[in-house]
């Protein structure tokens, strides 16, 4: 190989975004580790992405999954946000009564939430709870909260030691299939259950666990792993968010 052929030509990643933090090579050992895993080496391993819907009035769009995290917040982020937040829960519906979109206020009963995700249970209907659809499977909408905040971050694994640890969340196991979410500077002054409700500011989404949100703002948007790609949101939007998006399978660095 000449001098001429070892020179980089052509740089792939923006230096202004990125700092390279998941390339498997460097410039001081790129030439010894690319030949190993063209050649069957390396360490091969997937990371978890974001998958996230939203439903409009007439449409339902599928977003580009994201690495690392999102900002779903005011199209300026230090304006307030107003959206309901829960976790779906599939359901059988009652044949007797019809689909009831909406309705619903303020924190449901915790105890509704530990149910189980994965198999789906029949809703009366008298049952006091709020459904919706996303991809035409009914979903209950279960421990409902109002909030009004500065947007949320939901972030993978990969992502959960940037801006969500930044912002008071935690580091991740890089291999988590799990996401973790966090309410941006969450107003809860005059709320009668703020103990409660301030134990939902942040947690972890389990892999089957589906995260809803409805939007209460007249505008929003949401930031798909940076603010380069946004997707911009309207009164009453709805949001799904969980980590069934397809994994990204990465060479990572050995130290």
């Amino acid at each position: 190989m000449s001098e001429e052929d070892k020179i980089v030509k052509k740089k792939k990643s923006d230096e202004r975004r990125s700092h390279g933090a998941l390339c498997a090579v460097t410039a001081a050992n790129m030439e010894t580790v690319v030949p190993k895993i063209l050649f069957g080496g390396g360490k091969l391993a997937t990371r978890a992405r974001i998958q996230c819907i939203v439903k409009s009035t007439f449409s339902e769009t599928r977003l580009v999954p994201a690495l690392n995290d999102l900002l779903i917040a005011n199209p300026s982020p230090a304006a307030v946000s107003r959206f309901r937040m829960g976790w779906l829960r599939e359901v059988d519906l009652d044949p007797r009564g019809g689909l009831r979109d909406g309705g619903g206020t303020g924190l449901t009963p915790v105890g509704r939430a530990k149910s189980s995700l994965s198999d789906p249970q029949l809703l009366p209907r008298n049952q006091d709870g709020t459904v919706t659809r996303f991809g035409g499977i009914p979903f209950d909408v279960e421990n409902s909260l109002n909030v009004w905040s500065s947007g949320m971050w939901v972030s993978t694994a990969t992502g959960s030691s940037a801006a969500m640890a930044a912002a008071g969340g935690k580091p991740m196991d890089i291999y988590s299939s799990d996401l973790q979410y966090l309410i941006r500077e969450h107003m809860l002054e005059n709320s009668p259950m703020k103990e409660e409700i301030r134990n939902l500011d942040k947690g972890m989404l389990k892999s089957d666990q589906h995260l809803h949100l409805r939007w209460n703002s007249q505008k929003g948007r949401i930031f798909i792993d940076g603010s380069h790609l946004i997707h911009n949101l309207e009164l009453g939007d709805e949001i799904f968010i969980d980590s069934k998006a397809p994994p990204l399978a990465l060479y990572s660095r050995v130290e």
